[in-house]
């Protein structure tokens, strides 16, 4: 059985074929590398926004603490009665 050999059209035909598969594949891992980065930084965004769910989860559980609702107001600017409050001013 003797086989034909392949003529010049066949070979650029096929060598075409496999420049546009390479270049192809090349452009499809760059893709895959930008979605992996973007796939990253929302599992960060995940991770953050379920700490600040988990603090305010805690926050609603304690709000008839003592102690959370003095924080509350302090953070807020609150003061008691008769507390003198100094503000620096340097910075």
């Amino acid at each position: 059985m003797t086989f034909k050999r392949a003529g010049f059209l066949t070979k650029l035909v096929v060598l075409a074929l496999l420049i546009y598969m390479a270049i192809t594949l090349l452009d499809l891992r760059g893709k895959i590398q930008g979605v992996q980065a973007q796939r990253d930084s929302l599992a960060w965004q995940v991770t953050n926004q379920r700490l600040e769910n988990q603090k305010l989860a805690d926050a609603i559980a304690n709000s008839d603490d003592p102690e959370m609702l003095e924080q509350v107001a302090r953070d807020r600017g609150y003061v008691e009665k008769d507390e003198i409050v100094f503000i620096d001013v340097a910075n």
